[in-house]
């Protein structure tokens, strides 16, 4: 059983389900999803054609509403199913309550993109103390990297761990290879163009004001630049979004695009500016410079390479920092020949291979 409820999570997970539905021979291979992220994970389930075979609905609703709906539901859904594995991602509620409701009924929890750490409990919120959790109720671990796995190993978890790269990069990769074009990409040149993109819930309020109003700044030294925000759709970022940034020319305010299309923006993007995980892992493969608005990171690997910058959300920081990738070409250089240290597309393959492995010996 493949579980999942958001939009980052489909697209991570679904390299690895339809790796999995390859092999009907060896693998019966149902689906749920939460919606958690309810029209944003249809977007993208509708893109690859991929219905689930399990819909257990939750409406936005606060982190504990969600986790109370979400633990009757997946109770009644495994006493029905009795899964061999469960396979959940990462570090939401959906994830979080998934593994929790599978301990509980002794099924098997597979966890991919495991062993992610900042260590500070509140720094992401509540994803943080999600993903250390899963840790203790999983059995089979798919680290991203070698640091995850040191980690885990450190954190003394049970089971056995597997170094597969990030799922986040077969994505990417398969989606390069599909047509795709808009009016508004097609109108900038290449590398005039810079992605912000900004959504963390410990960057509501004062920090992701201070964001905005860096934009506002580098948006008035840098005309020539066009800088693209796909808005998340979350009420008060949209608010908050419009009140600064919708009056400037050369700032798009767009809705969120689809996976396929985000990943062609980021291909000609110069720069991109985020708080998002995900794109943590994806650009570098892109050799594209990341600066981090966040004030700790999960994924230190590319910090350490050099592919990624931890930025912060203040103001200056953010403005100083991007007018140095923009006026000194050897400091640009650093971020692009930098190797990306979350994969070369292959993770989708070796988790369904060491699943191979467990259930068919043969293999």
């Amino acid at each position: 059983m493949v579980s999942f409820g958001t939009r980052p999570e489909a697209i991570k997970m679904i390299p690895v389900y339809q790796e999995l539905k390859k092999y009907p021979e060896l693998f019966e291979v149902t689906l749920v999803v939460t919606g958690q992220h309810r029209e944003m994970l249809d977007q993208v389930l509708s893109l690859y054609d991929i219905y689930p075979d399990f819909d257990i609905m939750s409406l936005n609703q606060s982190l504990t509403d969600i986790t109370n709906v979400l633990e009757l539901k997946y109770n009644e859904l495994f006493e029905q199913e009795r899964p061999d594995l469960v396979l959940v991602h990462g570090d939401t509620t959906t994830a979080l309550v998934a593994a929790f409701e599978a301990f509980y009924h002794k099924i098997k929890v597979g966890h991919v993109e495991a062993g992610l750490r900042t260590y500070d409990r509140y720094n992401p919120f509540p994803e943080e103390i999600n993903r250390q959790l899963i840790g203790r109720f999983a059995s089979l671990h798919f680290a991203p990297t070698l640091k995850a796995k040191e980690n885990l190993i450190k954190e003394n978890v049970q089971g056995k761990i597997w170094v597969t790269g990030n799922t986040a990069i077969d994505t990417l990769f398969l989606n390069l290879n599909k047509e795709y074009s808009d009016s508004l990409l097609e109108s900038i040149d290449a590398d005039k163009m810079i992605i912000l993109t900004t959504h963390r819930r410990e960057n509501l309020g004062k920090a992701m004001e201070q964001i905005f109003l860096a934009i506002e700044e580098l948006s008035r030294e840098w005309p020539e630049y066009s800088i693209i925000y796909p808005v998340h759709m979350n009420p008060k970022i949209r608010q908050m979004a419009h009140k600064f940034l919708e009056n400037i020319s050369n700032v798009h305010l767009i809705d969120p695009l689809d996976v396929i299309g985000f990943h062609h923006y980021l291909k000609k993007a110069k720069i991109i500016l985020t708080d998002s995980g995900g794109i943590q892992e994806e650009a570098p493969s892109l050799g594209k410079p990341v600066l981090v608005l966040r004030e700790t990171t999960e994924r230190p690997e590319g910090v350490t390479v050099g592919t990624l910058k931890l930025v912060g959300t203040n103001r200056t920081t953010i403005v100083n920092e991007v007018n140095k990738l923009l006026t000194d070409d050897s400091y640009y250089q650093t971020f692009v020949t930098a190797k990306n240290p979350y994969g070369d597309g292959s993770a989708s393959k070796q988790i369904v291979s060491a699943l191979k492995g467990i259930y068919y010996k043969e293999y």
